[in-house]
């Protein structure tokens, strides 16, 4: 077997309830090792909640689940070492530089001093940030703090980056651009998890999962969906699931 062909995600009868409520509802799905998989869903429909479990800060209610080897319910903390994780919402210290919120991140992911300051000229100089490597990032646009966010979420060299609507509210120029790098991580074998509601982007993945209300009602490479579907495009299969 490949090392393309390992499951780095596994997940089987994933559930999280409150109360009565299913948030998520029995999802079963593999992720293989270098492979882009887009977990797409309308909001509400359950998507957050089971990235949360996967990324060991939620503690499902029932099912079984692998990431990176490590099971959710057993060893959380291991999985918090293996992956990365980024967020529209979370991003960097509007009050450090770029460069201290490299170094602050790069010790947080334990680091060691000499890795951080090689990483650091690396991302910097990568990411043509020579210029404005001392000002505060709060004073960057916002396409500027998702690429360093991204940047930043692979430091360590993680196994799977979660990326969770990453490209919200950026420019489409800028949107190109993260995909761009989004494909070089891939392409150099770090699995790409990634939730977006820009339907187009769905287009860029090898395989695309669609929650709605909690289950996963179609799961395959955009191509074969919007085949099944027979749609144009990945949005009108979304629209097709979505009103059943």
């Amino acid at each position: 077997m490949s090392v393309r062909d390992e499951n780095i995600i596994e997940v089987e009868g994933l559930t999280k309830a409150f109360g009565d409520f299913k948030a998520v509802n029995e999802i079963s799905f593999v992720v293989k090792r270098g492979e882009i998989f887009g977990f797409l869903g309308a909001n509400g429909a359950g998507k957050t909640t089971a990235m949360k479990m996967l990324i060991g800060i939620s503690t499902p209610t029932s099912g079984k689940a692998k990431v990176a080897g490590f099971d959710v319910f057993t060893s959380a903390e291991d999985i918090k070492k293996n992956i990365g994780y980024m967020s529209q919402k979370f991003a960097l210290y509007d009050d450090l530089t770029v460069r201290e919120n490299i170094t602050f991140f790069g010790g947080i992911y334990g680091l060691k001093r000499q890795q951080i300051k090689n990483k650091s000229n690396q991302l910097i100089e990568e990411l043509g940030l020579e210029d404005v490597k001392n000002q505060l990032v709060g004073s960057l646009p916002l396409g500027w703090k998702q690429k360093i966010s991204f940047s930043v979420a692979m430091l360590h060299e993680p196994k799977i980056v979660f990326l969770d609507e990453p490209t919200g509210g950026v420019d489409p120029i800028t949107r190109r651009q993260f995909w761009e790098m989004i494909y070089k991580a891939a392409d150099e074998g770090t699995t790409i998890f990634v939730t977006t509601h820009y339907m187009d982007e769905a287009e860029y993945c090898n395989r695309v999962s669609i929650m709605v209300n909690g289950k996963i009602e179609a799961l395959d490479t955009p191509q074969k969906l919007k085949e099944q579907f027979k749609a144009d495009n990945m949005n009108d299969v979304f629209l097709k699931l979505a009103r059943g």
